[in-house]
This record gives C-alpha cells, sequence and structure tokens, in this order.
C-alpha cells in the first residue's frame, strides 16, 4: 500500500513523466524487419529468502530466453509482483541481483524490461524499483504509469502501449485472504491517474492500442474479475477500442474474448495455480483458453504485431506452444485459432 512519502511524491511529480508521446524507434535499433515482437511476463519475483527464486521462475526465463532467440523480441513488459512476497526495501536491495540479474541472464534477454508494479511490489517500496531504472541498462520504470509509442518497422502502422499501476487505481489486496482490491488509499491520485488513461486513449490514433496492468479486469482463477477494473477500466477499454489488456495477478495462463478486445492473463512467472473458483463470474463463451497446470513449470505470452494482425502466443516453460489468439487493428474483426 502507498506510503505517505510516496503520496507526497506523487503529488509533486511533474505529470510529463507519465505524459510520454514520443516514439520509441525499435526500426534505427535493427531489431527486426517488419513487426515488433515482445514477451509478457507476470507475477515472476521469486522468494524473500534462499534460494530466492521458484523452479518454476527459472524454467520460465530458459523458455522465454529460447523463444526471444528464435521467435524474435524487442522487449519484455513485466507486468507486477516483481519481488515477492513484500517488495523492496530500496534501490541497494540484493533482490535486484538474486531475483532479477542473476535469473534472466541471456543474451536474448538483455533488452529492455518494461515494469509496472504489483500489489505485492506496493508493500514495499515502489519509488526504489523505478530508481532502479537508473542503475540498470535494461530495467524501465519511469514512473508508476505511462505510455509507450512505436513505428512498427517498414510500414506506417503504430503501436501503442499504456503501462497502468492497477493498485493505485484500485487499492491494495491480501492475496493469502483472496480479497478483493479495497479502496485507492489516495482517491485524487485514483482519479487522477483515470483521467490521465481516457485522455491518452481519446487521443490515440494507433492501429493497435494495449493497455497493461496487474490486476485482471476478466479472470476464472482465484482472485476473479475485479470489480473496480470492470466498473472503471472496461467501459473505456470498449468505448476507445483497445486492442487488448494484458494483466497478471493470477498464477496462469488465460485468454479471454470480449467485444472484439483481447484480455490476457499471464501471471505464470513465479507459481502456476489451477483454481478455477470463478468461472461462474466470467459470462459463457468469454473464456477461450485456460492453463494453470504446474506441469507445465510456468509460463508467459508472446506477442508480435505486423502491418497485418497481432499475435498472441501462449508458451509453457516446457517448451509447448499452448494457444494463439489474432486480433487485427483497430476497428476491424479478431479471430481465434
Amino acid at each position: 500500500m502507498a506510503s505517505p512519502l510516496m503520496l507526497v511524491f506523487l503529488t509533486a511529480l511533474p505529470g510529463v513523466l507519465c505524459y510520454n508521446s514520443s516514439f520509441i524507434d525499435l526500426e534505427a535499433n535493427g531489431s527486426n524487419k517488419s513487426s515488433i515482437r515482445f514477451l509478457v511476463l507476470g507475477d515472476w519475483g521469486g522468494l524473500p529468502y534462499p534460494p530466492y527464486v521458484t523452479p518454476i521462475e527459472k524454467a520460465t526465463a530458459r523458455m522465454m530466453a529460447k523463444t526471444a532467440s528464435q521467435m524474435g523480441a524487442d522487449f519484455i513488459l513485466a507486468l507486477g509482483d516483481n519481488f515477492y512476497y513484500k517488495g523492496v526495501t530500496d534501490v541497494n536491495d540484493p533482490r535486484f541481483q538474486v531475483t532479477f540479474e542473476d535469473v534472466y541472464t541471456q543474451d536474448s534477454l538483455n533488452i529492455p524490461w518494461y515494469v509496472i508494479a504489483g500489489n505485492h511490489d506496493h508493500a514495499g517500496n515502489v519509488l526504489a524499483q523505478i530508481e532502479y531504472s537508473q542503475k540498470s541498462k535494461r530495467w524501465n520504470f519511469p514512473y508508476y504509469y505511462y505510455e509507450m509509442n512505436f513505428r512498427i518497422p517498414q510500414t506506417h502502422r503504430t503501436l501503442t502501449i499504456i503501462m497502468l499501476d492497477t493498485v493505485l487505481l484500485c487499492g491494495n489486496s491480501d492475496d493469502f485472504l483472496d480479497q478483493q482490491p479495497r479502496a485507492p488509499r489516495s482517491g485524487v491520485q485514483a482519479n487522477r491517474q483515470l483521467l490521465w488513461l481516457q485522455e491518452r486513449l481519446a487521443k490515440s490514433k494507433a492501429d493497435y492500442l494495449l493497455v497493461a496492468g496487474h490486476y485482471p479486469v476478466w479472470s476464472i482463477s482465484e482472485h476473479g474479475p475485479t470489480d473496480c477494473l470492470l466498473r472503471r477500466l472496461r467501459p473505456l477499454l470498449k468505448k476507445y477500442k483497445a486492442t487488448a489488456y494484458l494483466c497478471g495477478h493470477d498464477h496462469n495462463l488465460q485468454y479471454i474474448k470480449e467485444s472484439g478486445i483481447g484480455y490476457v492473463v499471464s501471471g505464470a512467472g513465479n507459481f502456476m495455480d489451477p483454481d478455477e473458483r470463478h468461472r461462474n463470474k466470467v459470462p459463457q463463451g468469454y473464456l477461450k483458453f485456460f492453463n494453470g497446470d504446474a506441469g507445465t513449470l510456468g509460463g508467459f505470452a508472446h506477442v508480435e504485431v505486423n502491418k497485418k494482425q497481432l499475435t498472441v502466443t501462449f508458451i509453457q516453460a516446457r517448451g509447448t506452444s499452448l494457444y494463439r489468439a489474432v486480433l487485427k487493428s483497430r476497428d476491424i474483426s479478431t479471430e481465434d485459432d
């Protein structure tokens, strides 16, 4: 939960940090020729005691490296719960080294990581995670919420990814009590983020518009749909024709589709949970894919965006592609296979 110091920081920090509208030019970096490719990883945050990692985190890291090498990856979205169970204490916390730097060591993962915080991170010092961006060449966490814009190489198409702090928006939650997020610590800050989001969505001309947060909008698993996001975020995603919403929080892989919007749950980076207790909270027909089998040793999503379509591939740590979903650019119908 946000500390008083954090709330002072949020009030005082210039808005320019979260209003980034410049383009990140992947073409100049020679990353690939005609598409943008990235990995989506949630809930990957190891353990707060030796060995500071789980077998699932290590297996998932190895498969991420192989996938990035074979299928390509320009960057990684890290969607919160980066350090279990109470985040980090300061920018010099050894958890940065033992849970992050020492685990994701392969060359193919030495690419930009774009980070947001989850509920476990908010139990610690999120400002320290933001500050770590100044110490690590690949860790990018400029603010609690921010926007990234990309030109798809060799095309005139664009991709926008809006990274949210759903804990500041909805409040923290206690995983062990299976709680919905409590009310936000600061209603002012929650409304400020929501107004910022609505402005960015309304102004977006991107061909592909993604929104990412930690809490799910829809989920059939332990935490279920997030009431706050159903009320506050889902109407905006529908109104402004978002392509997809990406999240973690529940420790499995899910794909849910509503009104042409793809809802991707990728929270299998550290634990696996087969729980389906909230299946009846998701309308019939919305759920397209679910995997919480611990035998798969974790997993993540690979996303490729090109001129014609956005493809999400769910991959288990054992090396098998589990499901693929295809989304067209905005205002065009979607299909799955």
